[in-house]
């Protein structure tokens, strides 16, 4: 497990999303949207599969989940429906973020439980406004 924390964490922030799980098999994609979260004020949390997300998850208690699809062992929309069925993570939002673009493919992970898709490569003002959802002041 990775953990990156945010350098400016003062506590002054009136957002109820301040951990975000970052679920990709691609180190790369991990570390962009690592960096995009923790230059806004997010503290990311990673794993780079399904099963490792299902763990993290339920020790880290996030508060929002990035989603990829397409991963080796358990593909993204599985550990979406293993989120729905588990007690203590069927309540954490989740935006899928993935390449698979096709309208079919949003309507598939809106099926399967995820809140939110955005379509790789990651926009940084788009997946912000997606996480702003999310937030409510104190």
């Amino acid at each position: 497990m990775t953990v990156a924390f945010n350098q400016d964490s003062g506590g002054t922030d009136k957002m109820t999303i301040k951990k975000i799980l970052i679920v990709d098999d691609s180190p790369t994609e991990r570390h962009i949207l690592s960096r995009i979260l923790v230059r806004n004020g997010y503290q990311a949390i990673m794993a780079e599969n399904g099963a490792q997300a299902i763990t993290i998850a339920r020790e880290t208690n996030p508060d929002l989940v990035l989603m990829d699809i397409v991963m080796p062992d358990i593909s993204g929309f599985q550990v979406i429906r293993m989120f729905l069925k588990d007690q203590v993570l069927r309540d954490i939002p989740i935006i899928i973020c993935s390449t698979k673009g096709q309208e079919i493919d949003k309507i598939w992970g809106m099926r399967q439980g995820a809140q939110d898709y955005i379509v790789k490569p990651i926009v940084v003002e788009k997946l912000l406004q997606k996480i702003a959802r999310y937030n409510t002041p104190d």
